[in-house]
């Protein structure tokens, strides 16, 4: 495998009906993480630490360009606040992919004083299911 960019990635999110639908051209950054808790075992005999993997999460910061248009990003995330329901997500780069079922905590719009409007949507691991890059 070769160093690669970050260009030609792809994200698809279900709307709040469970419909998938391919969002990227409204994304302009976004933030990836899988971390895993872990626990510090140190026992009084030992001179370094100890540890245990414990939970794994996945989380996603995105942001991007408001767009209104049908199926696309205002139609996926203006339900956020009204629905409670997970939405899988799966981000594509270089023919790796990482699904997820994902709850989006909030879906938050800025207008700047030169008069871009722009959104935000945080999502966090909602299944359970350790996520996995394939």
């Amino acid at each position: 495998m070769a160093k690669e960019s970050g260009l030609g990635m792809s994200a698809i999110i279900d709307d709040s009906g469970g419909s998938a639908r391919t969002i990227s051209n409204d994304i302009t950054s976004i933030d990836i993480a899988t971390p895993r808790e872990e626990q510090d075992i140190t026992g009084l005999d030992k001179s370094a630490r100890e540890r245990l993997l414990l939970l794994a999460d996945f989380t996603v910061a995105i942001s991007g360009v408001f767009n209104d248009a049908s199926n696309m990003s205002h139609d996926v995330f203006k339900t956020v606040p009204s629905t409670s329901v997970a939405r899988t997500t799966t981000l594509a780069v270089s023919g790796q992919t990482l699904p997820g079922e994902l709850f989006y905590t909030d879906y938050s719009l800025s207008r700047s004083a030169s008069g871009e409007l722009t959104w935000s949507a945080p999502g966090a691991l909602a299944g359970g299911v350790v996520p996995t890059w394939a």
